[in-house]
């Protein structure tokens, strides 16, 4: 918990420092006499609404379709016998669509444990420039799982809502300038159904993610969750991934490496059991294409 507390006390206070610097540019500006700029919403923190496995604090826009193909091998750690995981696979597929500048909602299907899921994903305050400007994106998701596997033990009673997990996050994030972003999400994860009564319905964890360009097309990623509560740490591992992203035209293409198998919020936070120093993990990419389904109207604020 003292982990925590400190990831979370130092990155409010580069937020800070960063939100002090502007206001006195700003004052800077009001004694030249200049006139201040109009808002202007910030974008492009990240390529794609999720760092990689986390969600960002990146919208869709209004309108816009987002067909995205997560796809991860088998681990490396398997060696020459499986070809270092390429023999195996998982997949998530998943369709996103932009409803408002701050508002957009997906749905998705996983090979592991069969699951489908929604989320919703919301954002009451978005990092801005200019008149009435705010330093961060504060965001807020919400979605669920559907495990779609054949009960274990069929002959005994069985409950629909048994097969269903919820998790909630508030994702605070910051764009610092065009070749760095930062993002902090604290979130829950509650699952209907455990093995036993001794393991907790609900599990706290806290995301790291971050993004560094590199050149024009070409950006570094990694996305951390501490898993703070609820899950058995000799079973279960932090999940951890590095990433490459890579913009081609319409398609945002990213290679990356990770310790986890599942690829939706329940999935990743609760059940990653490689461990990065036993050389258990995963190769995989994010293959992201958009599509516009419905005309953009013209906004009068950016």
């Amino acid at each position: 918990m003292k982990k925590i507390n400190t990831i979370i006390f130092v990155f409010l206070l580069i937020l800070t420092s960063w939100n002090t610097a502007s206001a006195q540019d700003e004052d800077l500006l009001n004694l030249l006499g200049e006139e201040k700029p109009q808002r202007e919403i910030t974008k492009n923190a990240f390529k794609s609404t999720r760092v990689i496995n986390s969600q960002s604090m990146e919208f869709l826009s209004p309108g816009t379709m987002d067909f995205i193909i997560l796809h991860r091998f088998g681990q490396i750690s398997e060696g020459m016998g499986n070809f270092f995981g390429l023999d195996q696979a998982s997949m998530r597929m998943a369709l996103d669509f932009g409803i408002m500048q701050n508002l957009m909602v997906g749905i998705g299907r996983s090979t592991y444990k069969k699951e489908l899921d929604a989320f919703i994903k919301y954002a009451p305050i978005r990092q801005s420039t200019g008149l009435n400007n705010f330093p961060a994106t504060i965001a807020i998701s919400a979605g669920t799982t559907l495990n779609t596997l054949p009960w274990s033990d069929p002959a005994r009673k069985n409950y629909f809502t048994s097969r269903l997990a919820y998790y909630t996050q508030v994702i605070i994030g910051r764009k610092f300038n065009q070749n760095f972003s930062l993002q902090l999400s604290p979130t829950m994860v509650h699952n209907n159904l455990v093995a036993s009564q001794s393991i907790p319905n609900d599990v706290f964890a806290s995301s790291l993610g971050g993004r560094v360009k590199v050149s024009k097309r070409m950006a570094l990623t990694f996305d951390y969750t501490y898993v703070i509560s609820g899950i058995d740490k000799n079973l279960y591992k932090d999940p951890l991934s590095f990433g490459l992203d890579i913009e081609t035209g319409g398609h945002v293409f990213q290679l990356h490496f990770s310790n986890s198998t599942g690829m939706n919020e329940r999935a990743f936070i609760t059940e990653t059991t490689g461990s990065w120093d036993k050389a258990e993990i995963r190769f995989g990419f994010n293959l992201s294409r958009m599509f516009q389904i419905k005309k953009q109207k013209e906004s009068a604020e950016k």
